[in-house]
């Protein structure tokens, strides 16, 4: 069975790249996280990044993190260094990201992992939106908003879980605004508070709203 890490945000995509990864009978040695201070990020971004602590936790697999001032470029030394940590202390031989459609991201780590000698995979990459979604709820995860970042999205959209219904209201905005459904044009952050990956789910304890007109993050906490 081959080792692999996770490049790792808590969000949707990273954790099912996850699942897949595993449904791929890889076994996955460990979760990289990057902690950036720039919340306007090219690479890294979500306003619970720490919380992956606890997805680590109820996942029982062991997480890198890498701290990042978050400059664009600057940031994938961080990057770089983090994902070599992983493959001298866990001798993994392959990355899975969670990447669906950002050539920025997609590229950048995939010359990394050339670099490293690492194999590079992004399962999710191109995949349709709606039918990522409808994945994600066929296999039980359980999914929340934690920022929205464009018009028509407000501050009553955080902590919404995602189900059949978010899928039908995003389609509308799809249609009508030109909103990504899956929030791949930076619309909006998720967290996911369980799926089959996890021992046991997630529960938020506190959370902490922030923001403005149409640009709001959730900050929580979980146990």
């Amino acid at each position: 069975m081959k080792k692999c890490g996770i490049l790792f945000s808590g969000g949707k995509d990273s954790v099912y790249s996850a699942y897949l990864a595993k449904k791929q009978n890889y076994e996955i040695s460990c979760l990289i996280s990057i902690f950036s201070k720039n919340k306007e990020s090219y690479m890294f971004h979500t306003p619970s990044i720490s919380k992956v602590k606890q997805q680590a936790r109820v996942m029982e697999i062991p997480l890198i993190i890498q701290k990042t001032l978050g400059k664009k470029e600057h940031e994938l030394i961080d990057l770089e260094k983090a994902i070599k940590n992983a493959k001298e202390q866990y001798d993994i031989k392959a990355i899975f990201t969670g990447a669906l459609a950002s050539v920025y991201q997609a590229s950048r780590i995939k010359k990394i992992c050339n670099k490293l000698d690492l194999e590079c995979f992004n399962p999710l990459w191109q995949k349709n939106e709606i039918e990522l979604l409808n994945e994600l709820i066929q296999n039980k995860f359980k999914i929340i908003i934690t920022g929205v970042f464009a018009y028509p999205l407000d501050q009553s959209w955080l902590g919404r879980e995602i189900n059949k219904d978010f899928i039908k209201e995003t389609i509308k905005l799809q249609e009508k605004y030109k909103i990504h459904p899956a929030g791949e044009g930076g619309e909006f952050e998720t967290f996911v508070l369980d799926c089959p990956l996890f021992k046991k789910p997630l529960e938020i304890i506190n959370k902490k709203i922030f923001g403005k007109d149409y640009s709001w993050a959730m900050e929580i906490e979980v146990k």
